[in-house]
């Protein structure tokens, strides 16, 4: 579209806004930065080994020499030894999975226990239901924690009420339910139920709080690397200033003391120079979505106000730039427009890994940029052939 004092302005597609921060009510955990995760994780990692070692060692170390001293004394030893041997499968797949940082499939597994439970107590007979040959009582609590690992704390007591009523209902079949008897039962329900459930509970706890420590002290020091950086550019801000100020200082001093003729082309380039730089350095601090694009309009449109017309072209939408990089692809530009005469047409050409800004006007007698040139990333070519000149500047992402 064209402008009523004549720029003519071609958009590309059109701009997206800049993120905004992310809002402050939403979860620790959805917004926890990959450094927290990683923390948690190394938490969640350790709890799951100590609870593998304590399902083997107990399966290794008490369930089977009670298994092999019962022997043929049990209902059905083949039906025990069996159960022993299916929940040892189970319990070697859950751990390899655990151990690769992925979860075991808790609802076929969890299926798989409970008939183990319920045949095993039945293969144990009433002659060894409190014995530790009927292993189930207190070693197979523990599977359920590794096959439950990370699910909902109300899995696991569904599983150990379930756990809970099939060795109740062995009680009261194998007709033990004295005063005695019963107090046995409880305290084994008990007893092998709690500390499951505490360690299951606490490695979720010391993981969660594992994870808001780390987003916490990563939020900190991003606030910090922020504020360094913002100080930091302050500094650099006001060290720019003041040469740029210097600038127009040095020739609003000289007119004022007669040792400059406002009508020389000379000290007119000098001075719309030193205005163009000023209000590309305001502009940069200006929240906009494509800051780039921003400044260089604000060049041109000084230079429009000083009677220069002015094509100005954008293809493409440019990426989001620090402010170094914008100074070294505009600061080329505004000098050239600074000392540009009878025309001049402005193009951006943007991408997501390249942006290229070129300056056409005509040639005209005065002093040369440099052929070659730039700083850091961002490349910069000047050239004339006596009927034109051609500035650009160009950023490329490494």
């Amino acid at each position: 579209m064209a402008s009523e004092s004549g720029t003519a302005v071609t958009a590309g597609p059109a701009l997206r806004p800049l993120p905004r921060p992310r809002e402050a009510t939403r979860s620790a955990a959805a917004t926890a930065p990959p450094e927290a995760h990683a923390v948690a994780d190394a938490s969640d990692g350790g709890a799951r080994i100590a609870a593998i070692v304590i399902a083997a060692a107990w399966h290794l170390a008490v369930a089977l020499p009670a298994v092999l001293r019962a022997g043929p004394g049990m209902a059905v030893p083949a039906v025990v030894a069996a159960g022993w041997l299916v929940t040892t499968l189970v319990g070697v797949g859950a751990a390899l999975r655990l151990l690769r940082g992925g979860l075991p499939a808790a609802g076929p597994l969890a299926a798989a226990l409970l008939v183990i439970d319920a045949a095993v107590v039945a293969g144990a007979g009433e002659r060894f239901l409190f014995s530790t040959a009927n292993w189930v009582w207190g070693g197979l609590a523990w599977f359920f924690l590794l096959v439950l690992w990370r699910r909902p704390v109300r899995w696991l007591l569904v599983m150990l009420a379930a756990h809970g009523t099939i060795a109740l209902a062995a009680v009261v079949l194998y007709g033990a339910t004295g005063p005695a008897d019963l107090s046995r039962a409880a305290m084994y329900l008990y007893g092998t139920s709690t500390l499951p459930v505490a360690v299951f509970v606490g490695a979720a706890a010391l993981t969660a709080q594992a994870r808001d420590r780390a987003a916490t002290a990563a939020a900190t020091l991003a606030v910090a690397a922020e504020q360094a950086a913002a100080e930091r550019a302050r500094t650099e801000r006001q060290a720019r200033l003041a040469l740029v100020s210097g600038t127009a200082e040095e020739v609003l001093a000289e007119l004022a003391a007669g040792d400059a003729d406002p009508a020389d082309p000379a000290v007119r380039r000098r001075a719309v120079l030193a205005a163009a730089r000023l209000r590309r350095l305001i502009a940069e601090s200006d929240d906009v979505p494509d800051a780039l694009l921003h400044e260089l309009r604000a060049a041109a449109d000084l230079a429009e106000r000083n009677g220069l017309p002015i094509d100005l072209v954008s293809v493409g939408t440019p990426p989001e730039l620090p402010v170094e990089i914008r100074r070294g692809l505009a600061d080329p530009l505004t000098a050239a427009l600074a000392a540009a005469e009878g025309w001049a047409r402005l193009t951006v050409v943007a991408g997501p890994d390249e942006v290229v800004v070129s300056l056409v006007t005509p040639d005209h007698d005065g002093s040369d940029e440099p052929t070659t040139g730039g700083h850091g990333p961002v490349e910069h070519l000047h050239e004339r052939d006596g009927e034109i000149r051609w500035t650009q500047t160009r950023w490329r992402r490494t």
